[in-house]
């Protein structure tokens, strides 16, 4: 059985990725404030995360970031999975949607679950599941391993909805027993 502590990022800031103009993807170039460094930095001294044997991350820099603290602080190596991304507002990679609130917003409203009815291409909460379980499968040969990523993305292996602060942890058992 493989024991995988799920991470949130640290509290992230836009202010310069907005102050540029970045849309997009571009959008999730977006940095750790102060206390997001400090919430890392904390998560780190948790005595859970020892023994851990390695550290996973979504290349998304708000979580890569967190993750490098992560590994700076308990030695634990670390490496990118790039499909622990972020939850997709815009599977098209197109970005034209008008109004984000109101694609996230339907997305909630729906439990993630897509319809006939659903207006936005965002992505399901069954295709992040899919995603994240494909990852995740890779590494039960290992006990224990830190990953570093997205609320949506650690809601997809415990419930929709598992409101998480920064930096919480939830802690999930995979494979065989």
């Amino acid at each position: 059985m493989t024991q995988f502590i799920m991470i949130r990022h640290g509290e992230p800031t836009y202010e310069i990725v907005q102050s540029r103009g970045f849309k997009g993807l571009g959008h999730d170039l977006g940095q750790l404030t102060l206390q997001g460094r400090e919430q890392a930095y904390l998560r780190a001294l948790d005595n859970e995360l020892k023994d851990a044997e390695l550290i996973i991350s979504s290349p998304y820099t708000r979580a890569l970031e967190t993750a490098a603290i992560i590994s700076r602080i308990t030695g634990i190596p670390l490496q990118v999975e790039n499909d622990l991304h972020e939850w997709l507002i815009d599977t098209t990679m197109a970005y034209e949607i008008d109004d984000y609130r109101k694609a996230s917003d339907e997305f909630w409203q729906s439990k993630g679950i897509r319809s006939k009815d659903t207006l936005y291409p965002w992505e399901s909460i069954d295709s992040v599941k899919n995603r994240v379980d494909k990852v995740l499968e890779k590494y039960l040969d290992y006990k224990k391993v830190i990953v570093v990523c997205h609320g949506i993305v650690i809601n997809s292996q415990t419930f929709l909805g598992d409101n998480l602060g920064y930096c919480d942890k939830r802690i999930i058992l995979k494979g065989a027993k």
